[in-house]
């Protein structure tokens, strides 16, 4: 490892394998224990938590005591320190004796902490029997070239990572998904040109039904593309075909969907992360009744993990994708994400979602069943303001009221575009505006093209 690599890593920050020290204390064994019981790290003395660079120096005695430390954990663990630059490295392999403790217990890497862990997360944790998991093994037939500058480019926006002119190959062997000639599953599920042509079954489908059984299909997603696209898409489907009510606080307008969009994008990122990619013939399913929201991964719960300890003790089947996604900001630094669905769904005043395990991993939301806590057709006061409210005063379907949504965000919207939006024909669309504008809620100013949209009373 050079200064430059370095740089690179304190750039993207604290992740699966990377831990920053500001200084040397005895507790770096947990820390060592943590990255010997997961996939191996370094450990970065003289770099504080944002990033920056306050400066370490390796003597004689520090190397000894870190060697020390490290012989003396159970099994003993090899470690390599060296001094790069301004910081030392402390270079941690993953260990082929696990479970290691220290004299503080035993500890794992979860995305960029270092968690201790109880008896029961020991067992579950180290009873995967196999010996390399299908996101670190090399993909056959495919090289650098089929890798997607533009996906990369969008991972390190949203990361918010600057990598500057670093190439390609060195910035996905420093998020551990290749290495100088090999890349591996995760890379390929992130970063590749075309994802499906090399792992076929890596895609998502997204489904609205009519009714509560799956009979009547009026939407229809399927993406074939990475995990972020995949995330993306997922959440937007879901927006669209949820209601949704406007507040006005103050200057400014928020969206209340009927189902919190947080505990759905919690949902759509477990599924995403905890999903068996192994499984040939199988997509990760997004669908949508009537009365409910249905998220589906294949794999069921990971090797370990009984369903009486589900929700308490975290277990990810996929490490490096899930340190991706950590690192794009889509999920909780520790494994809190039953809870937080459940809380979230609490608080809107909503059933708790149910989670079966039968083969998949099913999450089930149930949409709201009275009109007090979330109605289908409101009046339109409630969505746009007082003053129209109280001017009309009418009910208006939620198709309605997701024109009228979105002719607030976008005045000149087609009726094309609406259809897109709302889930519904152009022809139905249009008859939906001539409604309105039977009732006097929106009119239309200048020309058909040209002019724009305008909600009465806004």
């Amino acid at each position: 490892m050079d200064y430059e690599r370095v740089k690179l890593l304190i750039r993207e920050g604290e992740g699966l394998t990377i831990e920053f020290k500001e200084k040397y204390t005895s507790r770096i064994d947990e820390d060592i224990v943590a990255f010997a019981n997961s996939k191996g790290g370094h450990i970065l003395l003289g770099v504080a938590d944002n990033n920056t660079i306050v400066g370490a120096h390796l003597t004689n005695e520090l190397k000894g005591r870190i060697n020390s430390l490290a012989r003396n954990c159970k099994p003993g663990i090899s470690v390599n320190v060296m001094q790069i630059g301004d910081v030392v490295a402390v270079e941690v392999p993953q260990g082929d004796e696990k479970p290691y403790s220290c004299s503080s217990g035993y500890f794992r890497r979860l995305n960029g902490n270092t968690q201790k862990m109880n008896h029961e997360e020991i067992r579950a944790m180290f009873s995967e029997n196999e010996i390399i998991p299908f996101e670190e093994k090399a993909v056959i037939g495919i090289s650098y070239s089929d890798i997607s500058s533009e996906k990369i480019s969008a991972f390190t926006k949203e990361a918010k990572i600057d990598i500057g002119s670093i190439p390609m190959s060195d910035f996905l062997i420093s998020l551990n998904v290749a290495d100088e000639t090999k890349i591996n599953n995760a890379g390929v599920l992130f970063f590749a040109e075309d994802v499906h042509k090399h792992i076929s079954q890596a895609q998502m489908t997204l489904l609205a039904f009519k009714g509560t059984k799956k009979l009547h299909i009026f939407d229809r997603l399927d993406v074939r593309d990475d995990l972020l696209t995949q995330f993306n898409d997922a959440i937007f489907f879901l927006k669209k075909h949820l209601n949704v009510r406007s507040e006005i606080k103050g200057v400014n307008r928020e969206d209340i969907y009927e189902i919190p969009i947080e505990a759905l994008r919690e949902a759509v990122v477990n599924a995403i992360m905890h999903r068996d990619y192994s499984v040939r013939g199988t997509s990760l399913m997004v669908e949508i009744f009537d009365d409910r929201i249905e998220i589906t991964n294949p794999g069921g719960l990971p090797k370990g993990l009984s369903r009486d300890s589900f929700g308490r003790v975290s277990i990810r089947r996929n490490e490096l994708i899930s340190d991706l996604f950590y690192r794009l900001d889509k999920v909780e630094r520790v494994g809190m994400g039953i809870h937080k669905m459940k809380e979230t769904m609490a608080l809107a005043g909503l059933k708790e979602p149910v989670f079966e395990t039968d083969g998949f991993f099913r999450a089930i939301f149930f949409r709201p069943e009275s009109e007090d806590i979330f109605p289908t057709a409101l009046k339109v006061g409630e969505k746009v303001g007082e003053k129209v409210g109280e001017k009309v005063g009418e009910k208006i379907t939620a198709n309605q009221q997701k024109i009228i949504d979105s002719i607030l965000k976008e005045p000149t919207i087609s009726a094309k575009e609406l259809s897109g939006l709302v889930g519904i024909s152009q022809r139905k669309i249009e008859d939906n505006i001539a409604k309105l504008k039977e009732k006097r809620l929106i009119r239309r100013i200048g020309p058909a093209r040209g002019g724009h949209w305008e909600v009465v009373g806004k």
